[in-house]
Formats: structure tokens, C-alpha cells, sequence
């Protein structure tokens, strides 16, 4: 994971992490597979399948991406178990 340190008006420094895992990258290439295929789908001349795909990748797969959150399990690190 990500981490950066960022500075508080107290001179306190603070960790904030990247706020996705492994299950939001996955989906995500999820998402563009199945967006790829809505394009690819579109150019061969389908108007039933095409419209279908690209919905569901850029309406449903997409947000989903975006917002499912990282499980606790992923976030841990092997540097924080030996502490």
C-alpha cells in the first residue's frame, strides 16, 4: 500500500493510505474488459449486445470499483506484524 506523510498545523506528522486494494483493482480491470468488449461488440455491428456491456462497465462496474472498500486483511503488512 501507499502511504505518504503529511504535516498537521502542530508539526505532527500523519499517514494517510491509498484507499484501494487488490478487489478494487480487479474489478476495475473487470470493468475495462468488459467495456473493451462493449466497444469491440459495437464495431462488429451489434445494437442489443454493445449497449448492454457498456452500460453495465461504465454504470455498474465502474462505481463499484470506486467504492467497495479494502479489507481490513489487505491493509496489514508484514512490517506491522513483527512490531
Amino acid at each position: 500500500m501507499a502511504t505518504k506523510a503529511k504535516k498537521n498545523t502542530d508539526g505532527n506528522s500523519e499517514v494517510t493510505k491509498w484507499p484501494y486494494g487488490k478487489n478494487n483493482y480487479i474489478v476495475f480491470a473487470l470493468a475495462l474488459l468488459v467495456i473493451i468488449l462493449g466497444f469491440y461488440t459495437l464495431s462488429t455491428g451489434s445494437i442489443t449486445l454493445a449497449p448492454i456491456l457498456l452500460v453495465l462497465g461504465y454504470c455498474v462496474l465502474l462505481p463499484i470499483a470506486l467504492i467497495i472498500k479494502a479489507n481490513p486483511e489487505e491493509d496489514r503488512s508484514p512490517q506491522a506484524d513483527q512490531s
